[in-house]
């Protein structure tokens, strides 16, 4: 019991440690009142969006970059959401809408998406983003300017996550609990090693030359985490990279509702850990099961120091990404159970290869 409850606050003041460093460091992309003028191929793939995809396309309309285009790349939808998408473009000249070949063998669909609308794209950069989001005035101008400052071949950002129903509050801050609570994000430009590497599709800025030389994403054309395997890439070909919260100028309502929380996380939680089994579950085990443990054993001090600890970095963690602090407070004991649930469920499609999202099994 002595090594556990050791093991326990060892890891638990390790973790501490590292959302304090995130905390301090502040590793938000900046605002900047210097212009840019470079062009930017803004990339959407698209595969039954036709709920969402207004949101996103209205935004980028309203946005204060000047030299763009937009290629939304349909794949596949069966919703109408090619049909919605074409009735903007007519107004738009600036957007247009492209319809996705068959999906190849050994390919993800949403890779070979993004592969296919980087070949019609003539920008300098290439910005893709996901159709469930909405930009806001700043974004690509001081994205451009980071890519400039850094001579990036990779700039990704942790987008805002816009909740509204409890389901999603249950689910949806998890991700950045584990990604703030676990990695350092400074480091993942300051250190060269391509083992320390994060990144999020949400929104991946490229420099097109490298882009088109490399064909990252067909490189990655089987990975379910494309985003990070594509920057585990990029550094290890001794390009820059660099990964920041997006500070507010680019938001995401990844689900609507619990199920579809659940179902999302479970698809690629699993990937995140590399397709660990053992160390997925050794990290369950010291995030949630031997707290448990350590709260059977009755040692009030112990206890309240634990919990202390909890609460700070919870309250660091949702005041860097934007969210609710009380929430997260008051819900982490739930949100804990939530992430056993997708465990479960991510294993499980893990080992029965039953993994499946939009209607294609992955």
């Amino acid at each position: 019991m002595t090594v556990i409850i050791l093991i326990t606050l060892f890891f638990i003041i390790l973790r501490f440690t590292v959302t304090l460093f995130n905390f301090i460091s502040d590793p938000k992309l900046r605002r900047v009142g210097k212009q840019y003028s470079d062009k930017v191929s803004i990339l959407i793939p698209v595969r039954n969006e036709a709920d969402n995809i207004l949101i996103l396309l209205n935004s980028i309309h309203q946005q204060d970059y000047q030299n763009y285009e937009v290629i939304i790349l349909d794949d596949g939808s069966t919703d109408g959401t090619f049909e919605v998408c074409s009735a903007f473009v007519k107004k738009h000249p600036e957007f247009k809408v492209i319809k996705g070949g068959e999906l190849p063998n050994g390919w993800i669909g949403k890779n070979y998406a993004c592969y296919q609308a980087a070949q019609q794209a003539d920008g300098k950069y290439l910005l893709f983003l996901d159709a469930d989001e909405q930009v806001k005035p700043g974004l690509i101008n001081s994205a451009v300017c980071r890519m400039h400052l850094n001579k990036l071949g990779l700039l990704s950002l942790f987008t805002n996550q816009e909740m509204v129903t409890m389901g999603e509050k249950l689910v949806v801050p998890l991700m950045h609990f584990i990604l703030l609570n676990l990695l350092p994000v400074r480091l993942i430009s300051l250190v060269k090693n391509p083992s320390i590497a994060a990144a999020s599709g949400q929104f991946m800025l490229f420099d097109a030359m490298i882009y088109h030389h490399e064909q990252w994403h067909k490189a990655v054309k089987d990975k379910v985490v494309e985003d990070v395997e594509i920057m585990r890439l990029i550094k290890a070909r001794a390009y820059n990279g660099e990964a920041l919260l997006a500070n507010g100028m680019i938001s995401c309502r990844m689900y609507k509702n619990y199920n579809e929380a659940i179902n999302g996380f479970s698809k690629n939680f699993l990937a995140a850990f590399n397709y660990s089994v053992i160390g997925f579950l050794i990290y369950l085990t010291l995030v949630i099961i031997f707290p448990v443990i350590l709260i059977m054993t009755l040692n009030l001090p112990l206890i309240l120091f634990m919990w202390g600890l909890i609460i700070l970095t919870r309250i660091m963690i949702s005041l860097a990404s934007g969210q609710n602090a009380l929430y997260n407070v008051v819900l982490h004991p739930l949100q804990m159970i939530n992430m056993l649930l997708i465990a479960v469920l991510s294993i499980q499609k893990h080992l029965t290869k039953t993994n499946v999202w939009k209607g294609r099994r992955i």
